[in-house]
């Protein structure tokens, strides 16, 4: 596993201490699962070997379940622990949008574009995976076409079909890094396994499936046993999947990114950090700042000042010298980035400073509500993901 860092960061972060973590872009890594499972036999022995010997394919992507949270838990998902493999790299930053599209379409960030949960885009910013922009956050999918903005086909053209919520069908985000697959959708998690078994007895020979029940416990319960009875529940769904399997194809589970607690640790982005910023962007573990015209150098002063001793706080060149984003950045992405941007090794979050919302008349304020776990940054703990596979047991 190809993990490495630079050292030569002014403002935290170097080889020394593992951060950040790079994604291994030219070897085990989520985006190129689906160039390995489509490509030539033996073209990549990093994958496991039920997997790579198998006839079909299903590829599970669990949302959230990274490689650490995963071996933390070993004792309450027998099934995953008896899987060949181990733990791969996913892309920077450890998001869904980022890391979903990378998977689907085998590109990297810097290729397809969506490089994280907002994006600075046509003058505003848009929430890649609601599909919103501007100060109501409306539907932007008229405005900021989705096959447009994001134009690598997924799987490389082939009309494989994707098991995933029925809700998702025809989203913004949907449409953009599932664009041309055969939708198959699902309202209850017992239907996944159902849906998998009609589509590999049909004759597909790759089938992918989309669960995220760890991602969306670890938001809003942390770590803790919601998220403790959310990893047993994968586990009894990779042994149903397993289970309606023939012996000769292979379940295929891999994750978009992992997790770390961060709580009430925010950091609200100060005033005299504000002052050269006209746009922010990014995500909490991987804020974008957009400077100012004039101001690019004043502002990667004043963050690192502030926010130096939380990690990495870095100008957009290094990101794009150190192939944070891939050995290849189009002209989309790279208008995209901001000018600084900060990513945490601490267990932080970078928000933004918001006025206190009004009282509803007649009744308690009702508190919002809040990501208990997060991800985005280059820990260890958001970056290794798993990559695990087994042959089906059907007999």
């Amino acid at each position: 596993m190809g993990l490495h860092g630079q050292d030569d960061n002014p403002a935290g972060g170097d080889a020394a201490d593992g951060f950040p973590v790079l994604p291994d872009y030219r070897g085990p890594c989520l985006n190129n699962v689906v160039p390995a499972l489509l490509g030539p036999s033996g073209a990549s022995d990093w994958l496991p070997a039920p997997v790579r010997e198998a006839k079909a394919v299903v590829l599970l992507l669990v949302d959230g379940m990274g490689w650490e949270q995963l071996e933390d838990r070993a004792e309450l998902t027998p099934v995953l622990s008896a899987m060949e493999g181990g733990a791969i790299t996913t892309v920077a930053p450890t998001t869904t949008t980022t890391a979903l599209t990378s998977l689907t379409t085998g590109a990297t960030p810097g290729e397809h574009g969506l490089i994280g949960y907002q994006i600075h885009i046509q003058g505003q910013v848009l929430n890649a995976l609601r599909w919103t922009a501007g100060a109501k956050s409306a539907d932007a999918r008229k405005t900021i076409v989705p096959e447009q903005i994001q134009t690598q086909p997924a799987f490389f053209g082939r009309r494989v079909p994707a098991v995933g919520r029925s809700e998702f069908q025809g989203t913004g985000f949907t449409r953009a890094h599932l664009d041309g697959v055969d939708h198959r959708g699902y309202k209850l998690t017992s239907s996944i396994a159902v849906e998998v078994q009609m589509l590999v007895d049909g004759g597909a020979p790759l089938v992918y499936a989309y669960y995220d029940g760890p991602d969306r416990i670890a938001h809003e319960y942390g770590f803790g046993p919601h998220l403790d009875a959310e990893f047993a529940e994968v586990d009894r769904l990779a042994a149903q999947m397993l289970a309606v399997l023939p012996p000769e194809a292979a379940l295929l589970v891999v994750s978009d990114h992992g997790q770390v607690m961060v709580g009430d640790n925010k950091v609200e982005l100060s005033r005299d950090v504000l002052s050269h910023t006209a746009v922010v962007s990014g995500e909490a573990r991987f804020r974008w700042l957009h400077a100012r015209p004039g101001r690019a150098r004043e502002l990667f002063a004043a963050a690192g000042e502030r926010y130096g001793h939380h990690g990495v706080v870095a100008q957009r060149q290094r990101v794009l010298d150190e192939e944070w984003f891939g050995p290849r950045v189009g002209s989309e992405a790279r208008s995209r980035m901001g000018d600084v941007v900060l990513v945490p090794r601490d267990p932080v979050a970078f928000v933004e400073p918001r006025p206190e919302p009004p009282r509803p008349a007649g009744g308690e304020k009702k508190p919002p509500f809040q990501l208990i776990a997060r991800h985005g940054s280059l820990t260890t703990a958001e970056v290794l993901v798993p990559c695990l596979g087994a042959f089906g047991t059907r007999a």
